[in-house]
């Protein structure tokens, strides 16, 4: 269950967590054009930094410009809205949500006068898939439901109407006994899960799929960084399902799933079932990062130290 903290950013005030409230013919509540983020603030040797927020915040207006949507707030004024939030509710390790959303004004389809309404709530939130799923790897299973065409999506955008389809995979793979799903993009090749990217290790080869049908994940973009700088050979190119099947090991990667190992796909064990060498290297390498003890002090970059 989602734990209350104290206050969240709403339009540029602070306010209680109970009385942060919209009216019930919000436009966005109709027809899902809302845009969000999510960060995670990790307790670091320095105490509590907020991860990569700079690409977070860039992805957030990214996402509001390809769907047209004129934020009333800059890329500073959010990024000091996150920092004031964490402070205020004095966390030390958090999920951030910002969140733009088309509000009360007008209804119909178009949004056109509608005011752009944003927000920013912080709670405390561990291990996405449980810490079992965590150290020990999950179980997912291929979906019946397909990763939209990317000519029906912009999947550049993270956009709440998308995650419908990721419910759907998700209901699916839960019902059945699975932890997660793995959604395949209309050609058949792998996509993403319902909410992370994923990677796959074969022959001392790390792929993981290109950016198509998927969304630009930071995280896999960490992972993509520190791997190169270990000398990894690493690889986005598409992939099939049954290329997992046979692969030595795989994982997921986000910023709720952190680097989280999948043991099986659909009935098959990955490799010998367990995480893999090549997954628990780049796991400590990117909870010594977001912990601030990494030894290459050019990952300070990613740290915005509260």
């Amino acid at each position: 269950m989602l734990e209350k903290t104290d206050k969240i950013w709403m339009d540029g005030k602070l306010v209680n967590w109970d009385d942060a409230k919209i009216h019930v013919l919000t436009h966005s509540l109709h027809y899902g054009l809302g845009i969000f983020e999510g960060i995670r603030c990790y307790n670091s040797k320095k105490g509590p930094a907020v991860f990569r927020l700079e690409e977070h915040v860039k992805r957030f207006f990214n996402s509001a410009h390809i769907f047209n949507m004129k934020l009333p707030f800059s890329e500073e004024e959010i990024a000091g809205a996150i920092c004031k939030t964490v402070k205020a509710n004095k966390m030390k390790e958090c999920y951030i949500r910002p969140l733009a959303f088309y509000g009360y004004g007008v209804m119909g389809v178009s949004s056109k006068g509608c005011p752009v309404n944003v927000s920013i709530a912080v709670w405390p939130w561990g291990a996405y898939l449980g810490d079992d799923g965590l150290a020990n790897g999950i179980r997912m299973k291929t979906s019946s439901f397909l990763k939209g065409h990317v000519n029906s999506n912009m999947s550049m955008a993270k956009v709440s109407a998308y995650y419908v389809n990721s419910q759907l995979a998700k209901q699916e793979a839960l019902s059945c006994g699975y932890d997660e799903a793995l959604l395949l993009d209309t050609e058949g090749y792998v996509s993403e899960a319902t909410g992370a990217n994923i990677f796959m290790a074969r022959d001392g080869v790390i792929k993981t799929t290109p950016l198509t049908s998927i969304l630009e994940g930071i995280t896999r973009n960490t992972v993509i960084e520190l791997a190169g700088e270990k000398g990894f050979d690493i690889r986005e190119e598409r992939f099939t399902r049954d290329e997992i099947y046979i692969a030595d090991e795989a994982f997921l990667t986000g910023t709720a799933a952190e680097i989280t190992p999948i043991r099986e796909l659909d009935g098959r064990t990955i490799g010998t079932g367990k995480p893999g060498n090549i997954t628990k290297e780049l796991q400590d390498l990117f909870f010594n990062v977001v912990k601030g003890k990494s030894k290459n002090r050019k990952h300070e970059r990613w740290l915005a130290y509260l």
